[in-house]
């Protein structure tokens, strides 16, 4: 008897298929589209991606997931978002070395260039966390081809505000049908958790919800008052001098995976400040991809 594929595995098939075929030569990455077509809303800048010559990216006209895959896969996946105070995208400090740490590892990344709220997009911001929600849709999608068993994520500033909110909130910013993967763990390196007082000081909440929004606002947006049982055990890192994100930001959220019974690991740095990506020479934030292996080992990831 012929069977009719649903609509939706017809799409995502279609997605899945160049992903496939590359995977067959193994290249280090892939970089795909993340929508068919205009991105929700539309709106947004033309022409290329700019960088500077660190690799922090602007004008993101088309968000995109890159597929970077191991030698030998281990089955598992983790999804990067690098962060940038939702102004710019930190892919080469962040994002594309954390990419090639984790496929040394076995570990199949998929590193996230997703839209900027003060680019025009009409969604405004809530585009990035289309993007983000879309690109698990589509790991999930693309889980059993791949082989993959495992699936987590890694979020770097207000790329781990980014992800958590998404991990919080699988119906936000867009109900859906189509699921998202259960994640093992969440990493979470000097993120961005709260956008309420006195912790409101930061782009991340200037960009997304301005100068001055109600209370509500600022705890609708930040990830800690969304916690619930049902959220990944996470691997906190921070720097106690960190001039960007308070270091009250990853105690918030240790706290709340507490409350919640969600096993939960933070270790805090005596010095290394923002943004020191995969560890700043001469302090010990360099120590934190073997603190981060071990915690990978405990969640099943390696």
């Amino acid at each position: 008897m012929k069977r009719t594929l649903p609509r939706r595995t017809l799409l995502t098939s279609a997605f899945a298929a160049p992903f496939l075929q590359t995977h067959a030569a193994t290249p280090p990455s892939q970089t795909l589209p993340l929508w068919p077509s205009t991105p929700p809303g539309g709106g947004g800048p033309s022409g290329p991606p700019r960088s500077t010559r660190t690799g922090s990216l602007t004008n993101i006209a088309t968000p995109t997931l890159t597929l970077h895959l191991p030698n030998t896969p281990n089955g598992a996946a983790i999804l990067i978002a690098a962060g940038g105070g939702y102004r710019h995208i930190e892919m080469g400090k962040e994002a594309l070395p954390a990419a090639i740490w984790l496929t040394q590892q076995g570990i199949t990344a998929f590193t996230l260039q997703y839209r900027l709220p003060e680019e025009g997009w009409s969604a405004g911001p809530r585009a990035p966390f289309q993007d983000a929600q879309r690109a698990l849709q589509i790991i999930q999608t693309l889980s059993h081809q791949l082989g993959l068993t495992r699936i987590a994520a890694l979020g770097f500033s207000a790329g781990a505000h980014l992800l958590g909110l998404t991990i919080a909130q699988p119906n936000w910013p867009t109900p859906t049908c189509q699921s998202a993967p259960t994640l093992a763990t969440f990493l979470m390196i000097y993120p961005i958790i709260t956008l309420m007082p006195p912790f409101q000081n930061t782009s991340t909440r200037k960009v997304l919800i301005g100068h001055h929004p109600s209370p509500e606002e600022a705890a609708a947006w930040s990830v800690q008052t969304h916690i619930t049982p049902a959220f990944p055990p996470c691997f906190l890192v921070q720097a106690a001098d960190d001039p960007i994100s308070n270091p009250a930001n990853s105690a918030l959220m240790e706290s709340a995976c507490q409350h919640a019974h969600i096993p939960v690991e933070r270790h805090l740095f005596p010095t290394g400040g923002h943004g020191f990506g995969m560890g700043r020479p001469g302090t010990q934030t360099t120590e934190w991809p073997t603190l981060a292996e071990n915690w990978l080992r405990k969640t099943r990831l390696l």
